[in-house]
């Protein structure tokens, strides 16, 4: 598995913002947006392009396009809807696919209420979108979800991780080409799962209590 921790002044400047308290819900979905744009930049340091020929006002030309079958995007609901649209803008011909999980707050582990996906991912680029990787259970589940219906390479994108979390996908997806680009990587795990010192629950922010 490998792991890319973005090192960018620009993202460390919006996280420093986005983990502030204070931070009303609007600018928090809107700096999101932008953090989770130059995240996808580096999560698609691998996407599959072909080649293509051009004509530019001046001669012929090569190219490249992005390759078909199109990346599938994938945001883990509902927190994950919140990153959709930093993703899109950068690769606006991905198609996008939905997991609906929640956390079990006595567990930890995640529970699967709810998906939109193709049956067959074969020969698949797959982007996961999660902003918080903090025990792993929901992203080890989401990642094993694409893999058991044929996609070939999963890169997982989270604004947090904590090193508990990051073990345990590490650990579940031993041998498989799985891809984990963070924001930053924080100290560890509370006693009920949070990440330390994190932001918070990131849906509730974005979306509100409901």
């Amino acid at each position: 598995m490998r792991v890319h921790v973005a090192d960018h002044p620009l993202i460390t400047h919006k996280l420093t913002v986005l983990r502030d308290k204070n931070t009303a819900a609007p600018t928090f979905r809107a700096l999101t947006e932008e953090l989770v744009t130059l995240l996808a930049y580096e999560a698609t340091r691998s996407v599959r392009v072909e080649a293509v020929e051009i004509e530019t006002p001046v001669t012929k030309t090569m190219g490249v396009a992005i390759s078909s079958p199109k990346p599938l995007v994938v945001p883990i609901l509902r927190a994950g809807l919140g990153m959709l649209e930093g993703m899109v803008k950068l690769v606006p011909t991905a198609e996008v696919g939905f997991l609906g999980m929640v956390r079990n707050e006595e567990t930890l582990q995640p529970d699967t209420y709810a998906e939109r996906l193709p049956d067959d991912l074969s020969n698949r680029q797959c982007f996961v979108l999660d902003p918080m990787l903090a025990t792993g259970g929901s992203l080890i589940a989401a990642i094993q979800y694409l893999l058991d219906r044929g996609a070939t390479d999963v890169t997982a994108v989270c604004i947090l991780g904590a090193p508990e979390g990051l073990a345990a996908v590490e650990k579940a997806m031993e041998g498989r080409d799985v891809t984990i680009v963070l924001g930053a990587l924080d100290e560890r795990l509370n006693e009920n799962g949070y990440i330390v010192p994190g932001l918070g629950d990131a849906g509730d922010r974005l979306y509100g209590l409901v």
